[in-house]
């Protein structure tokens, strides 16, 4: 077993949950964060969902790569799976990212099963704002879930004009749409 990498785009960024050795800023080309998977357990119900990030196809995400050791490899795995497929809506895969340093790595990351019913598509920014807001699932409230990774975004230097304006209208008393 050898050393191996995992790619994070959403509260993976702030919240990996499993031991690595580095982070590095890297991005994954063919597939974009998106705001795209009804959370019917981490932030939502079935209910009353609510919505997290996926990795939609097209595009380009920047996100952080993170080393694991080859030691830690299966608990890993197994770990993201336990996470990441509680429903079954993400697809695992191994794809191609470059990390910052210019090296390309192979990372194990979970795109989106767009034939999934909590495949939520590409929903207006208004539209996901409605569906956030007073969303809450096992792993707390949806809103926080969104500014979480708003902040860690802007922490990176990663700009995404929807998470933003996402994270604007989700700020304790803001009454803004714009």
């Amino acid at each position: 077993m050898s050393d191996f990498w995992v790619f994070g785009y959403g509260s993976l960024m702030w919240n990996p949950g499993f031991e690595h050795m580095r982070a590095k800023p890297a991005v994954l080309h063919g597939a974009h964060r998106a705001l795209c998977v009804y959370s019917w357990v981490h932030r939502g119900t079935r209910e009353r969902p609510g919505l997290v990030f996926g990795l939609d196809r097209g595009g380009a995400c920047r996100g952080l790569a993170y080393h694991v050791h080859s030691d830690n490899r299966e608990e890993t795995i197994a770990y993201l799976r336990a996470r990441e497929q509680v429903t079954m809506v993400y697809l695992e895969h191994w794809r191609k990212v470059r990390l910052n340093t210019g090296k390309t790595v192979t990372a194990l990351t979970y795109m989106v099963d767009r034939d999934h019913p909590q495949y939520a598509g590409a929903l207006p920014l208004d539209e996901q704002l409605e569906v956030v807001r007073g969303a809450s699932g096992q792993s707390g409230e949806n809103p926080d879930y969104v500014l979480n990774t708003a902040a860690h975004l802007a922490e990176l230097g990663i700009a995404d004009a929807g998470v933003a304006w996402l994270a604007r209208n989700l700020m304790p008393h803001s009454g803004a749409s714009g």
